[in-house]
């Protein structure tokens, strides 16, 4: 599977993100971008798995290494399409923490 369809296919299943890229214009900059991460990350991952064991096969080298950039840039795209999401969670644990420490009469 080619890196672009990989990484279409993990936006698609956000759908609001998705259309947010879409009517933004930037579903094509987005998938080439991450498409260039994933091909750095696995290369990266299947040089580092080669080395960790000489002897397994290629093709199941490929595949864990794969798999493991895969997860890396999940988590990533996860925290790059909802800013604003995560910065509203960590504005309402900030106030949170902030009444805990508030003195009561």
């Amino acid at each position: 599977m080619k890196y672009k369809t990989i990484i279409l296919e993990l936006l698609t299943e956000r759908t609001e993100d998705f259309e947010q890229l879409r009517q933004q214009r930037k579903l094509l900059v987005t998938v080439e971008q991450y498409a260039r991460e994933l091909k750095s990350a696995h290369k990266a991952w299947k040089v580092l798995l080669i080395q960790i064991r000489p002897g397994s096969a290629p093709s199941q080298i490929a595949s864990e290494a794969l798999q493991m950039a895969l997860k890396e840039l999940q988590e990533r795209l996860v925290s790059a399409l909802q800013p604003d999401r995560n910065k509203a969670l960590f504005l309402d644990a900030a106030m949170m923490f902030t009444r805990s420490r508030t003195p009561r009469s």
